[in-house]
């Protein structure tokens, strides 16, 4: 066997020559008895009290030079003795330490200086992190009372209509926001459980400088929406006054007055008096139908996408209802919140992925019932011609998992034959022969689970029975070779967590080539293992598979005793680990599948959608009257202006006709070339038309 590696202290150490009192080296073997190699062991035991004595006067010094000089120095001007008495000190240390411990005890006391300090490293970490949160929880409270501050101060408004809409829209904003906090609550206790102090704070301000997801931008003065367009539809002259600005759902357009009512004039003089393109005597040219076939609409109207955007207040409603910035700000609460349950969600996706499975006791209970013979007519009520029994036994093997003090009682509880792929009951072969001694249980695709085992046969002696249980591993596990095993210090695990295990060792002695990265050289052990030096990494679960064994079963030997009667019943208990689905998991797969709140959730949605549409139609009426009640006439002379090109644009009339009926229009330049390319080609149509009619064709 080979010897453990010498740490490089122990051969420093040995390293070092004895020498006697006239400095000569001597023999440093191991000789308790001889006086030369006592007395080198106290010459040499005698150097750490040197260090000590020379310490103690550097120390002195150092003592003496800061009481004596009383002149006024920098904190840097004493660092060269200030190092010079550390080195020294350690120094000191180290040689008192190696003499009157050892180098054996110094070595464990300098490993538990280290772990020490470790701890400590850790305890200030923690305590730290429990200051970060303190501190964070505080900031979210001190937020939430600003929000609810702004909610509860009393509005002061002129325009009534907006405040009880923005109100209301609050309220369903703040009930939406409760939903999602609820929701929230269970995500945290599903993916971090064990954080008692967890806030929502903490979970909001993941990032430094409480900065948005990546792809989100903050509401702000600066950082507006357009509000969306309003297509209206096409009406004509003298349709309907506009609607009535103070009822909701009214849509509103552009231009929402129509130029009906404000026909100063004959109604063959205006451009609102359509005229068919083929009435005679008519000053107006007819035009191509420019607008084509209109194409069929369909007859179930679709049903408008909900955005984000479509919840944003304008920012003239910001400015108009100061009051309204509470509602961005919990539309933007809104908004972080249901990244960080989306963040959440997918997280919980990863997690169900992975394997979760949590170490639970099984008590296995083995009992045996003796049932004596009987002879005919010996019982009660028997037949008397029936016939005599035999003397029998009866063996069972049930088992149950040890619940927690929580447990559900609505949880299903899982069968015993659920945690094994088999089991072999062994009998006595010298009492029941080669081909009845043995029980066997396999486990296949239409097995169906039962809560026991039960075997019955004759026999009136006591049996020694060896039952082999073999647990059905979910993912499998692999026993390793004996010294893969001791290598890795694994013995029976998956296969992923083997090969994991192996590349940590591989890392840990640079194994890997630094020329060719895919290739690994192998040291002593690994090459007793693999019988070979060097290898691909991709070779690893291919060499594997012949160190890779089933697991060894779990074996109980019992005695079937058959002492004291049919009354009496022998149970002995046995505890294994298995490992079972983690009870998280089915409660992370009814959140994913939850559907509870959804749907008031998109119904407050949709009213918080309707209310910011009517708001903005209420925004539109009151810029259109505030307009109107500015400057009357000006605004009229627009809004004709804008009438009369929808009115183009929705009949077929082309040109100008109100220039067009006035003299000056005819005495333009360009009416000398009309005039003549319209009398040209009245001229070229009726020759045509003569020659035509004569049967003459120009060549």
């Amino acid at each position: 066997m080979e010897q453990p590696a010498t740490p490089f202290l122990v051969e420093l150490l040995h390293s070092v020559p004895h020498i006697n009192i006239t400095l000569h080296r001597v023999n440093d073997t191991f000789n308790p008895s001889s006086t030369v190699y006592i007395e080198s062991l106290g010459i040499l035991a005698s150097i750490p009290a040197a260090l000590l004595i020379i310490s103690l006067v550097f120390l002195l010094l150092y003592l003496l030079t800061r009481c004596c000089d009383r002149k006024p120095r920098k904190p840097k001007s004493h660092g060269c003795q200030k190092c010079t008495l550390i080195f020294f000190a350690i120094v000191c240390c180290a040689s008192i330490g190696l003499g009157l411990y050892g180098n054996d005890d110094l070595h464990n006391g300098v490993l538990q200086i280290f772990g020490s300090g470790r701890k400590i490293e850790q305890l200030i970490l923690n305590v730290r992190n429990q200051t970060e949160m303190v501190k964070q929880n505080l900031k979210s409270k001190v937020v939430l009372s600003e929000l609810e501050a702004k909610l509860e101060q009393p509005p002061q408004l002129y325009n009534q209509t907006a405040l009880y809409l923005l109100q209301d829209t609050v309220k369903m904003v703040k009930d939406n926001t409760t939903l999602a906090i609820n929701a929230l609550e269970t995500v945290v206790y599903l993916t971090r459980p064990s954080y008692s102090d967890l806030t929502l704070k903490n979970l909001l301000d993941v990032r430094p400088g409480n900065q948005p997801p990546p792809g989100m931008r903050p509401y702000g003065p600066g950082n507006n929406f357009p509000p969306r367009g309003y297509t209206p539809p096409p009406q004509m002259a003298g349709g309907p006054p506009p609607p009535n600005p103070g009822g909701p759902g009214v849509p509103m357009h552009q231009r929402p007055m129509q130029p009906g009512g404000f026909q100063g004039g004959p109604p063959g003089n205006m451009r609102g008096s359509p005229m068919p393109s083929n009435a005679p005597g008519g000053n107006k040219r007819p035009a191509d139908n420019r607008s084509g076939q209109q194409p069929p609409k369909s007859e179930y109207p679709t049903k408008k996408k909900k955005k984000l955007a479509d919840k944003i207040l304008p920012q003239k409603v910001r400015d108009l209802v100061p009051e309204s910035q509470a509602y961005m700000d919990l539309l933007a609460f809104e908004r972080k919140l249901d990244a960080t349950i989306m963040r959440k969600r997918l997280d919980i996706q990863e997690a169900l992925k992975r394997p979760m499975k949590q170490k639970r006791k099984l008590r296995i209970f083995i009992s045996n019932t003796f049932y004596p013979s009987k002879e005919t007519g010996e019982a009660g009520g028997a037949d008397p011609g029936g016939e005599s029994s035999v003397a029998s036994w009866e063996l069972r093997v049930e088992g149950r998992l040890l619940e927690d003090n929580k447990s559900d009682p609505n949880k299903i509880k899982r069968k015993f034959s659920s945690f094994f792929k088999s089991l072999v009951i062994e009998l006595d072969k010298e009492l029941y022969g080669p081909d009845n001694h043995l029980v066997e249980w396999h486990r296949t695709h239409s097995t169906q689970e039962t809560d026991g085992f039960q075997v019955k046969r004759p026999g009136d002696r006591n049996v020694r029975c060896t039952i082999l249980l073999l647990l059905d591993y979910q993912p499998l596990q692999f026993k390793l070779d004996p010294r893969l095993a001791r290598l890795l210090g694994v013995h029976t695990q998956t296969r992923p967590v083997i090969i994991s295990a192996l590349w940590q060792y591989i890392k840990t002695h640079k194994l890997q080539d630094s020329h060719e990265r895919e290739y690994i050289t192998c040291d002593k052990y690994l090459e007793q293992i693999f019988g070979c030096q060097r290898m691909k990494f991709a070779e690893i679960p291919q060499r594997l598979n012949p160190l890779l064994h089933p697991p060894d079963p779990i074996v109980i030997n019992h005695v079937i005793t058959v002492e004291g009667g049919l009354e009496s019943k022998q149970t002995a208990c046995y505890d294994i680990d298995v490992e079972v689905d983690d009870t998280l998991k089915n409660q992370m797969n009814n959140f994913l599948l939850s559907t509870a709140s959804q749907q008031e959730i998109q119904t407050l949605d949709s009213k918080i959608h309707d209310t910011v549409e009517t708001i903005n139609q209420l925004k539109t009426n009151r810029e259109f009257f505030l307009s109107f009640a500015k400057d009357p006439q000006t605004f009229i002379h627009k809004w004709i202006v804008s009438q009369t090109r929808d009115l183009k644009t929705m009949t077929d009339i082309v040109g100008n006709p109100e220039e067009e009926r006035r003299a000056e229009f005819y005495y333009q330049p360009w009416t000398q070339e009309a005039v003549s390319r319209y009398f040209f080609t009245k001229v070229n149509q009726k020759r045509a038309e003569l020659e035509q009619a004569l049967g003459i064709r120009n060549s």
